[in-house]
């Protein structure tokens, strides 16, 4: 389950944040994440509660934010919604689709007290 480190460089880099800002505690982190960057958002969330018990961070709720999945077509030069890395493009059915967005997940705000 690779959603474990992931939430332990999520949180690293939450504490940090805090810590930098002298706040006494963390109470909100919003993520966004891809649709296509092979994330369960579920997974992390679970993940989440574990990596921040005992810390600066303990209890903060966690909102993830979805992004959709986007792509430049090759051939076609269209920018189309995608869903799946390497699938069809919904114009021309060339399966030479650059991912644009979705792929990404980013710390977007830490609320601190």
């Amino acid at each position: 389950m690779h959603e474990m480190s992931l939430a332990e460089g999520i949180i690293e880099l939450v504490e940090d944040t805090a810590r930098r800002e002298n706040a006494a505690r963390v109470g909100l982190v919003v993520l966004e994440i891809g649709q296509l960057a092979s994330v369960e958002p579920e997974a992390l969330r679970f993940c989440f509660d574990v990596v921040t018990k005992g810390g600066i961070a303990d209890g903060a709720a966690l909102e993830i934010v979805a992004v959709p999945g986007a792509g430049w077509c090759m051939p076609c030069g269209a920018t189309v919604p995608i869903s799946e890395l390497y699938g069809a493009c919904p114009v021309c059915g060339s399966h030479q689709v650059q991912p644009t967005a979705g792929t990404e997940m980013r710390v977007r705000e830490i609320a601190i007290d």
